[in-house]
């Protein structure tokens, strides 16, 4: 078995040549041998099928990373490509082909740049007149900052990345191949520095690498007048550290209200239910009533019924960024029958059931007057 030629020689190409050299060098070969220029010549088709193998392997970072260490043994590749003599198949995936195609057969994906930091969400639970008054609140929160040791690079302190060899740093390789569609190229991300452009050799003890390392915080919270549970404050670039030269993400605070004894809200307005006496209904007064801004004396008319509502404008929620707006606070007046009555009272209330009997007696007659004139 005759032995195979070596990749680069087969291309005209040095073994330190860039991705765009061996690319150039595959176009210029592949033209000269391929079956439809040389019509019925086994030789250029055997050619033809070296050098896509070749183009397949060059093409490819972690392919030619094991060829340049141990040559044609890392790879049993008898015969090439296969498809009737159009190399290049075997290694080649519908994936790709669509990657082509959305990249324009040559335009392909470009390195996206540093990534930006994650955002980060935390949690704080307030008091529910805290919601309604304002408040200041420190939390603690754990999030991944730049690491102090490396400066971010990830990197031994005294050691710089080094450039990655298989894309020349670019972050993206870009590999051209004969489909059944004809022949494209791709562009994809850089499979041995992932993308990055840069390959850590010694890396930092402190991040391991990562360039970033979990640290405590304290961030002061201003809960606004009027947030609601659920609500979140964000606090632009104070999440997470991002790649050298890109910005931080963003931290969310998330609020969670609690609940109040006697209030109840429903968006801007607050609900309350208010205890009376017998006589306080019967005779009218001035009872007390607690708002979210102090206690206020209100007057009942005589003859309050249990169930009646009052509506007391602006002592609800103020709207959040709209200091003079706010809605109302509705209550419910529920009238208390009084369970435990000494004799005294047990005796003023029956003369007043008997003073009261020709009246209920009245009405009641009303009543059947009415149904049967009905």
């Amino acid at each position: 078995m005759a032995t195979k030629q070596d990749y680069y020689e087969l291309l005209g190409i040095s073994r330190s040549a860039t991705p765009e050299e061996i690319k150039k060098a595959y176009r210029t070969a592949v033209k000269k041998y391929h079956p439809d220029n040389n019509p019925d010549d086994k030789a250029a088709e055997e050619k033809f099928k070296e050098i896509n193998e070749a183009n397949t392997v060059l093409s490819d970072p972690e392919k030619k990373a094991r060829y340049d260490q141990i040559g044609h043994s890392a790879y049993n590749q008898s015969g090439g490509g296969s498809a009737g003599g159009y190399g290049g198949f075997n290694d080649f995936d519908f994936s790709d082909l669509v990657r082509g195609m959305m990249g324009g057969f040559g335009g392909g994906q470009r390195r996206r740049g540093p990534s930006p930091g994650n955002h980060v969400e935390a949690n704080i639970t307030v008091d529910f007149m805290d919601s309604i008054n304002g408040a200041t609140r420190d939390i603690e929160v754990s999030i991944k900052d730049t690491c102090d040791t490396c400066k971010g690079s990830g990197a031994k302190p005294g050691t710089v990345p080094e450039s990655c060899r298989a894309c020349n740093g670019s972050g993206t390789v870009r590999q051209a191949m004969q489909t059944l569609l004809g022949y494209m190229e791709t562009t994809t991300a850089c499979k041995v520095c992932r993308g990055a452009g840069k390959i850590i050799r010694d890396k930092c003890a402190t991040c391991n690498g990562a360039g970033k390392s979990p640290k405590r915080r304290t961030i002061v919270v201003k809960v606004p007048k009027g947030i609601e549970s659920g609500q979140s404050i964000r606090f632009s670039g104070q999440g997470e550290a991002g790649d050298i030269g890109a910005p931080k993400g963003d931290l969310y605070v998330r609020i969670n209200v609690a609940p109040h004894k006697d209030f109840k809200r429903r968006g801007q307005n607050l609900y309350l239910e208010k205890n009376i006496t017998f006589a306080q209904a019967a005779l009218g007064a001035q009872i007390e009533i607690e708002t979210p801004y102090g206690t206020e004396r209100h007057n009942i008319v005589a003859g309050t019924q249990t169930g009646t509502s009052m509506n007391l404008r602006g002592k609800g929620v103020p709207y959040i960024n709209q200091p003079n707006r706010t809605g109302d606070l509705t209550v419910t007046l529920n009238i208390v029958v009084p369970k435990n009555l000494n004799d005294k009272q047990k005796e003023l209330l029956r003369q007043f059931a008997e003073e009261d009997g020709d009246n209920m007696d009245n009405l009641e007659n009303k009543k059947g007057f009415f149904k049967r004139k009905k």
